[in-house]
């Protein structure tokens, strides 16, 4: 895989704070706290992978097998002390350490400023569900700007909007735990669109010299029968979770046909006996969409699977496989589609299949659609139960599925697409939202009990491969 590289390219990992940190220091409340000391809760993240205090070790790590960039995200509740928005000097400097540190190892700091954590002082206000959240995370934005702007070039605003809204009103296996509520999803789904184009608006008024975009989920959602019921399913699914955020994002407004076809889901998840609400984002809304997408330098794709839709006219069945019992999950909304399993793909524990087609059609998408914007793979990795045996562990089916979806990267670089970097999630292991710490994806192995690191097979092969790849293009 040999390419000529005009500009750089960052092989790199990603981890979030809520997830790697740990309650040491000072820091604000989260919903997460409240859901994970819940009695029917079986971890929490009190100590999680120990980040507060490791990550200079695993920033060496990333370092020892050639990566040249870490994903990282400042904890918003470690920046504020109150719903005044006094700033809490302690993490403040936490984070400065952490970032010159990062820096420190030669590797390029990506900073998220949202990852699934708003402070319960907002959150239980509503989060973004409140448009007074919005001007709080600007404001906790700017303070980060201000802070960390010299040091940080990458910044991302919110880590996958359609997450948060499907988690927390669609699917419910994220705080508040509300089921089948579209309108909400989509309003919130607006809210944080909002913020990312007033935060991005923002950055290029303070003369900082970097870049700013937002990062989403961008599942292909793809007919398993070529029929007109499923291809409308497939097209209803995308456009909720692909095409209203990326028309956002990349146009600035959302296109007539995405609204109609939102609508029309919208109009569909209601029963008889509820008023229809239809959405259309005020005149104010659409000036700040319109003045972000100009602001927006780049888009992240977070990647693990993609979806095939048949279609579905009965009740709502959602259920989620957080325990990674194969065959489990179900994925049904009245009038929008069910997904169904592709018998001819291969599956992990948890129902994703495992697709490089979809990353590389959703980059072309992206390049045909909207202008071949600029574009890194913030995420991509395979999540797996696993134990370590002489000093490593052997993770085959993890190696194979990055070696896949890294030539499908390098592939659609080569033939247009505007993609400047790839992160493997995770780094090491750490706690995943819904599985605790039973499911694992990272490059390194992470010892609960000890905070030790290990080097897992995937580390190794990829310390090699980007051997192979830098001194190929030298």
């Amino acid at each position: 895989m040999t390419e000529n590289i005009s500009q750089p390219f960052f092989f790199g990992a990603a981890t979030s704070a809520y997830q790697a940190e740990g309650t040491a220091g000072s820091r604000l409340p989260v919903s997460w706290d409240r859901e994970f000391h819940d009695a029917r809760s079986t971890f929490n993240a009190d100590v999680a992978s120990d980040f507060y205090h490791t990550f200079a070790n695993d920033f060496a790590c990333a370092k020892s097998i050639g990566l040249n960039a870490v994903r990282i995200s400042i904890a918003w509740s470690r920046i504020i002390k109150d719903t005044h928005d006094t700033i809490n000097q302690e993490g403040v400097l936490y984070y400065h350490k952490m970032i010159d540190s990062c820096l420190s190892q030669g590797l390029e700091p990506f900073v998220t400023l949202h990852h699934f954590d708003t402070p319960s002082l907002y959150f239980d206000c509503g989060d973004w569900l409140n448009k007074a959240t919005i001007d709080h995370f600007v404001t906790f934005a700017r303070i980060c700007f201000s802070e960390y702007g010299k040091k940080v070039r990458y910044w991302i605003t919110i880590n996958e909007p359609w997450s948060v809204a499907c988690g927390q009103y669609v699917v419910g296996h994220f705080p508040p735990h509300v089921h089948y509520d579209l309108h909400s999803a989509v309003k919130s789904m607006h809210a944080m669109m909002v913020a990312h184009a007033k935060c991005a608006a923002l950055y290029k008024t303070m003369g900082l010299s970097g870049q700013i975009g937002i990062v989403h989920i961008l599942e292909s959602k793809y007919p398993l029968q070529d029929t007109p019921m499923a291809r409308h399913a497939a097209e209803k699914e995308d456009v909720l979770a692909n095409a209203f955020l990326l028309d956002a994002t990349l146009k600035g407004f959302y296109d007539e046909q995405t609204l109609v076809l939102v609508n029309s889901i919208l109009q569909a998840s209601h029963s008889s006996d509820e008023e229809k609400q239809v959405f259309s984002p005020n005149k104010q809304d659409r000036a700040i969409l319109e003045n972000g997408s100009r602001c927006t330098d780049f888009i992240g794709i977070n990647y693990y699977t993609s979806h095939f839709l048949m279609p579905w006219d009965e009740e709502n069945d959602i259920h989620h496989n957080g325990t990674g019992q194969q065959g489990t999950s179900r994925f049904r909304l009245k009038g929008l589609g069910q997904r169904v399993r592709n018998i001819n793909l291969e599956t992990t524990a948890w129902d994703w299949a495992i697709y490089p087609k979809g990353l590389e059609d959703m980059l072309q998408r992206l390049r045909q659609d909207y202008d071949n914007p600029r574009v890194y793979v913030t995420e991509n990795g395979l999540g797996a139960r696993e134990s370590r045996s002489d000093e490593t562990v052997q993770d085959a089916m993890r190696i194979a599925y990055l070696k896949q979806h890294i030539e499908t990267v390098l592939a659609q670089r080569k033939a247009g697409c505007n993609i400047h970097g790839y992160f493997i999630w995770s780094l090491f292991d750490l706690l995943s939202w819904t599985n605790g710490y039973t499911k694992r994806y990272g490059l390194f192995y992470t010892d609960f009990a000890t905070q030790k690191r290990y080097p897992k097979q995937s580390a190794l092969w990829m310390r090699e491969f980007l051997h192979g790849f830098y001194h190929s293009n030298i």
